[in-house]
């Protein structure tokens, strides 16, 4: 759900003429997104434990010098569909992940450079813009 939409929502919430059955149907629909956010975070886990699993059992294998200690790491991103499939994919993601640390050196450099930010709290100057869910007037 947007910022936008939780602002909706709230000023739907503090508007006096918002009826009961509105903010029931409000409720539900809440309920609703919140159980959806929860079953993609519990796949989000699953996956990424699976991963962090293959990736330390990867590094341990190499450390006792198994023959093949990639076998983990290759299986598990097989099972997803994530290898390589010819030399151009390998340059290319050779490519992104040196990019990556390029821009997340960077950003860890400015971060070390700059004051911290002070965000002022009150009410939002702009609204975000992007799909949103519509309120029962």
């Amino acid at each position: 759900m947007t910022r936008s939409e939780f602002d909706d929502i709230r000023a739907f919430l503090a508007d006096p003429a918002t009826h009961a059955g509105d903010l029931l149907r409000i409720a539900r629909t809440l309920i609703d997104d919140l159980e959806q956010a929860r079953v993609r975070e519990a796949f989000l886990r699953t996956h990424y434990l699976r991963l962090l699993t293959a990736a330390r059992t990867t590094v341990a294998a190499d450390m006792v010098g198994a023959p093949d200690p990639l076998a983990f790491l290759t299986r598990e991103l097989a099972e997803r569909g994530q290898l390589p499939e010819d030399e151009d994919a390998v340059q290319q993601i050779l490519s992104d992940a040196r990019t990556a640390e390029a821009l997340l050196a960077c950003m860890h450099e400015e971060q070390q450079q700059q004051p911290p930010v002070v965000r002022m709290r009150g009410m939002r100057l702009r609204r975000c813009v992007g799909a949103h869910r519509t309120l029962p007037r």
